[in-house]
């Protein structure tokens, strides 16, 4: 199950069935779950967990020191959940002791080649980065979202659960659960009434999402007014709710 060119610090805790391909290295402090396959060439540092499951592709680099100038080797840590899919040179890095300390992946992603996860940043499940998107540090990105081929996401922002960010997007503001944005310096549009139907999402939640959107980022009505006008939707779905306290609590503002 490990090949014989395969260097696996001393320190590091596989599980009895955990496949490491031709020449990949495995550092101290890693700890592999059950059912991983780790392909050729593959760069593997902790401290770092990864979970059971997963998929990773020749030439990742997985758990390496962040790319952060204040970074001076303190112990800060990689979690990766179960069932995650990282193709070829992707890059997740490890936090920093001015962030989380550690860098977090959900479940159930997709990584495709040449995408980036910097320090300090979360992950949830079912996202899929398409190649070459990236995220900067600090970033947090809710569960279901996809992420366009060539998305650059700027550090501190959040990108909301279920959330649909088109090729090419330069992310620079939160984008609330369940839009689509799309552009360079990109803008929210709607929402991601498609993505929404292949999630099942029923005919009267997407429309109350859409009345949420159009009232909180169109109306030119105070925001307070808007917020309490809104307040019967989010006592019926919990989805609105969720969007419009996203709205109210973004840091970075959001992109319009």
């Amino acid at each position: 199950m490990i090949h014989a060119t395969a260097i696996i610090d001393p320190t590091a805790q596989l599980a009895d069935d955990v496949e490491v391909g031709p020449y990949s290295i495995i550092g101290p402090q890693v700890e592999i779950g059950a059912g991983t396959v780790i392909g050729p060439h593959a760069v593997i540092m902790g401290p770092c967990r990864i979970g059971r499951g997963n998929r990773i592709f020749q030439f990742a680099s997985v758990g390496e020191e962040p790319q952060d100038k204040k970074y001076a080797g303190e112990p800060t840590a990689l979690e990766i959940g179960d069932e995650n899919v990282i193709r070829e040179y992707v890059t997740i890095s490890r936090g920093t002791v001015t962030g989380l300390g550690k860098t977090v992946i959900g479940n159930g992603n997709l990584f495709m080649a040449y995408t980036h996860v910097a320090h300090d940043c979360i992950v949830g499940d079912h996202c899929v980065f398409a190649n070459g998107a990236s995220l900067a540090g600090h970033v947090e990105v809710g569960d279901h979202a996809i992420l366009g081929g060539f998305t650059l996401v700027h550090q501190f922002t959040q990108i909301g659960t279920g959330a649909f960010c088109g090729m090419g997007s330069l992310i620079a503001s939160d984008i609330p659960p369940f839009s689509t944005a799309a552009g360079d310096r990109s803008r929210v549009i709607g929402i991601n009434k498609e993505g929404l139907k292949r999630s099942g999402f029923s005919p009267e939640l997407i429309r109350a999402l859409h009345k949420s959107f159009r009232e909180l980022l169109k109306s030119r009505e105070p925001k307070p007014d808007v917020y309490k006008n809104l307040e019967p939707l989010c006592a019926e779905f919990a989805e609105v709710e969720v969007f419009v306290n996203f709205v109210r609590n973004s840091k970075r503002g959001i992109v319009s």
